[in-house]
């Protein structure tokens, strides 16, 4: 069951990666070709689009560490209990 997860997990991950190269080849590309835009907004816009990716990668990172030290918590408290419950039952 892991592994078949676990090789979703990276097909879900090379297409998103596929879909956001290409659009970052096609803003690349149209960017180049815009012929009335001066160099220095394209620089600009360029450099804006690259902040944006990289802002969006830092936030999902930061959210996927959360959930998972949320997710470990909630792991030790369980386990917490189920040792409480089972001293407590081999007691009585």
């Amino acid at each position: 069951m892991t592994n078949v997860t676990k090789s979703d997990n990276t097909l879900i991950m090379l297409f998103n990666l596929a879909g956001v190269l290409i659009a970052l080849g096609m803003l690349g590309l149209s960017l180049w070709l815009s012929t009335e835009v001066p160099l220095s907004t394209k620089g600009f816009w360029g450099i804006g689009v690259l902040m944006l990716c990289t802002g969006l990668v830092n936030f999902v990172k930061y959210r996927f560490d959360e959930r998972l030290s949320d997710d470990r918590i909630e792991r030790l408290e369980a386990a917490k209990n189920e040792k409480l419950l089972s001293d407590y039952v081999s007691d009585v």
